[in-house]
């Protein structure tokens, strides 16, 4: 519901973006935007169009997460390796505030569309360039994915357990950050024009620093101690207690109960008050000496009871803690559709389809679906109309294969 002092065109309804690029990291910046009401003009090839169209599960030859990642975006099929099509762009650039792309650096300058050339055209033009490398440095001409740059950011070494090797989270995670990355940099650039007007710029964003970016005491234990992280398994290292624990039916709980005065309560609770009453385990520093006695303290005690049990008592007790939720966990969950995380839509055959809510919630500008990821070229001859461009000269693009 809305009322009176409430948007329903969201707090980026005057910005238009042109979107170049396919698959995760540019395009998940852009839809973000789109989320929260800008104009995003998705540029892909006429051949195929974006890849993502065709990962993972599919209905009818598209791909479900297709509809979620591309809500609110127009779609114009465009070939980048044309004259022509090189054309159409930098007249669209006249029109965009920001510009977000994930090509190899170097590809837009060959097409004469990298950001000199564009912020010529258009001197307050925002452009997020997504790369594995970033612009500069030895590595930048190397062509990157997210399984990469979690590698070389420092996230994969850590991930696993230690008698085993390295293992990856089931999503692109160095994608999302740096898309995440990419819109913050774009927000800080809009508002610096505010107070520069005419001072575009261009954000420099690198898939690997995305990730190197969350990595926490990393390198400063290394730099200050030549301390090196290893595996740690289903335990945050250096933060006790905080695991994963096993119940009596064969579930796990997660607990974290590494505040201060969370510890003593989940002590007491577990019949333990000679762990809560005792000196060395009162703060965290403490307690890593003795993280060996406090999780088998824990596992001990959730082996007494199914996990419901378990939850129950320490959602009484007020200790932080949860099962390991599935997509249907997640799905059958009363909190995520009071909180209107799942949406319901409807494909263009008439068939539903949930897709995650919008994040985050805002209570005057609320970002919202106003449609699901666009058919191929859906936009293209709307777009190139308000461009000025006649039906002849639309017509003339098609045959040619330009568009």
């Amino acid at each position: 519901m809305t009322d009176s002092k409430t948007s329903t065109n969201g707090p980026l309804s005057n910005i238009k973006v042109l979107e170049l690029g396919a698959l995760i990291a540019g395009p998940y910046a852009a839809s973000i935007l789109a989320q929260f009401g800008a104009e995003v003009i998705k540029i892909e090839s006429p051949e195929a169009g974006d890849p993502l169209r065709k990962w993972r599960k599919l209905h009818k030859d598209t791909s479900l997460w297709w509809y979620a990642h591309s809500r609110n975006k127009k779609s114009i099929t465009l070939n980048l390796r044309s004259e022509q099509g090189q054309q159409v762009v930098r007249d669209l650039v006249k029109d965009a505030d920001i510009v977000i792309e994930n090509f190899r650096p170097g590809t837009l300058e060959k097409w004469g569309l990298g950001w000199e050339t564009l912020s010529a055209i258009k001197p307050s033009l925002v452009m997020v360039r997504v790369s594995g490398y970033g612009q500069t440095g030895p590595y930048s001409s190397r062509p990157g994915f997210a399984a990469i740059a979690e590698s070389i950011g420092g996230m994969r070494y850590l991930a696993g357990f230690p008698d085993r090797p390295p293992v990856r989270t089931g999503i692109s995670i160095g994608d999302t950050l740096s898309s995440l990355y990419g819109v913050i940099g774009a927000l800080m650039a809009m508002h610096h024009l505010q107070s520069h007007p005419g001072q575009g710029q261009f954000i420099d964003v690198a898939l690997y620093e995305s990730v190197f970016g969350v990595m926490e005491s990393l390198i400063p234990e290394y730099a200050q101690a030549g301390f090196i992280r290893e595996r740690s398994g289903a335990s945050l290292p250096g933060i006790v207690p905080s695991s994963t624990y096993p119940c009596k039916d064969g579930e796990y709980v997660i607990i974290a109960a590494n505040g201060d005065s969370i510890f003593k309560r989940l002590m007491r609770l577990m019949g333990r008050d000679d762990m809560a009453d005792n000196p060395e385990m009162e703060q965290n520093d403490g307690r890593v000496i003795h993280t060996d006695a406090i999780d088998q303290a824990i596992s001990e005690w959730t082996m007494l009871f199914d996990i419901d049990s378990v939850l129950d008592a320490l959602e009484q007790a007020e200790v932080p803690a949860s099962k390991i939720y599935t997509a249907k966990d997640i799905y059958e969950d009363p909190h995520y559709r009071a909180r209107e995380m799942i949406e319901r839509h409807a494909m263009p055959d008439g068939s539903p389809i949930d897709i995650p809510g919008v994040v985050p919630k805002m209570s005057v500008t609320p970002g919202g679906t106003r449609w699901l990821g666009p058919e191929l070229g859906e936009h293209t001859d709307s777009v190139l109309e308000g461009l000025g461009y006649s039906s002849d000269i639309i017509a003339k693009l098609k045959a040619d294969g330009i568009i």
